[in-house]
């Protein structure tokens, strides 16, 4: 029998928008205390902004999914990152070796350079939309074609295959998904990166595969490269998309925010964009790892072997390190927010990530003036998904 009195995690969400209320109450008792996972194992929960800070510098804590106690997601997560092992589940020096092949890539004066052509698409699909007959479905004709499009181009992946690794990527990242479904999902992702890969060893172009493919010759196999490319995939559109379509639908319930944004002060913009991804975080099932040895954290021994789940939706509603955390306010600055992560581990493309959601909400809502729900927000259709909680339906009209 579970051990009712250690309380299950995830918790239950009562909004959209919000973490679930039970984070907040734990971490106004003890920043650090036990959780309940799938599986009956007791890893530390951190909801503390600092306490969080702590651990995620701190190479004392791994975030290698191989070793015991590590606190796995689900089952089906379980089996997928066993069978097949990218850079963000190593730790140093592995992780460095592997994380520095794709710096280059994401450093902000490249990222910067893709603005125009990120423009350019979010412009194109704006056109297409509007040119429709109202209403539309937001994530299908915008938020979701806007960073597969980007991250696509990039990559050097054909965006006509978009339906396979969109739905790969939906399987492979749901919480629904049986241990079987995710991993035939991610085979058949990384057999198609696979098969890519040897196509741009023969032909390569100008992209970041095909430089890996090149660069990489003697020192990764195709299979190491395509469980490289799987992360980059899935991640450079899965939630950058789901941001998006939250921002959008957030801001329509702030119409006052909304309309001092569609005003288009570049500052405002960026303000916007960092409040956003602290207000919204997305990611719902934490950053995991387990300790390597004996730490203290908040003023609790974590033994070595011990997992922690840092739980960074509940560290970015911390009113110690944002006051009234429950609020938006695009004016606040919030660049110190943990919805990309801390540490060596922060995450790789979020320059990118910026890049695109500054372009989209500096044009959307100023292209679409009379953008608004086309349903009741009690209609508006949610993935209620742990680990990406987003949007899978907005309709919406103008």
């Amino acid at each position: 029998m579970p051990d009712t009195r250690v309380p299950a995690y995830p918790m239950k969400r009562a909004c959209p928008f919000d973490p679930p209320p039970e984070l907040g109450r734990i971490r106004a008792e003890d920043s650090v205390t036990r959780v309940r996972l799938w599986d009956g194992s007791h890893p530390w929960l951190i909801t503390g902004y600092d306490d969080q800070r702590a651990v995620l510098r701190d190479r004392r804590f791994s975030a290698d999914v191989r070793r015991p106690g590590y606190p796995h997601v689900t089952a089906a997560s379980r089996a997928r990152r066993r069978r097949s092992r990218s850079f963000i589940s190593m730790d140093e020096p592995e992780h460095g070796k592997y994380r520095r092949m794709l710096t280059s890539t994401f450093m902000i004066k490249r990222v910067e350079a893709l603005r125009p052509r990120i423009q350019k698409i979010v412009d194109e699909l704006i056109d297409t939309m509007l040119a429709g007959t109202p209403p539309a479905d937001l994530v299908s004709a915008f938020a979701l074609p806007v960073p597969s499009l980007v991250i696509c181009e990039l990559l050097g992946v054909p965006y006509a295959d978009h339906d396979l690794f969109q739905r790969c990527s939906r399987t492979m990242v749901s919480t629904r998904s049986t241990a079987e479904e995710a991993v035939a999902a991610g085979d058949e992702l990384k057999e198609y990166l696979v098969r890519l890969l040897d196509r741009k060893a023969d032909e390569p172009a100008d992209d970041l595969l095909s430089r890996l493919v090149v660069e990489q010759a003697e020192t990764m196999t195709r299979s190491q490269l395509a469980d490289m490319a799987v992360l980059l995939l899935v991640a450079g559109h899965e939630t950058t998309a789901n941001m998006i379509a939250l921002g959008t639908l957030t801001l329509l319930q702030h119409p006052d925010q909304l309309a001092e944004l569609r005003e288009g002060d570049p500052e405002l913009i960026k303000s916007a964009v960092e409040e956003l991804l602290r207000y919204l975080n997305i990611v719902h099932s934490g950053r995991r790892r387990v300790a390597t040895e004996d730490v203290e954290v908040g003023g609790r021994l974590i033994k070595a072997g011990e997992g922690v789940i840092v739980a960074t939706d509940a560290g970015n509603r911390d009113e110690s390190a944002f006051p009234d955390p429950d609020v938006l306010d695009l004016h606040r600055d919030a660049r110190h927010h943990v919805a990309f992560g801390y540490g060596i581990h922060q995450c790789l493309g979020q320059p990118l990530a910026r890049v695109e959601l500054q372009v989209v909400y500096g044009t959307l809502y100023r292209r679409v003036p009379t953008l608004r729900l086309a349903v009741p927000l009690e209609e508006v259709r949610f993935k209620h998904d742990m680990l990406v909680y987003g949007v899978h339906e907005l309709p919406v009209s103008w």
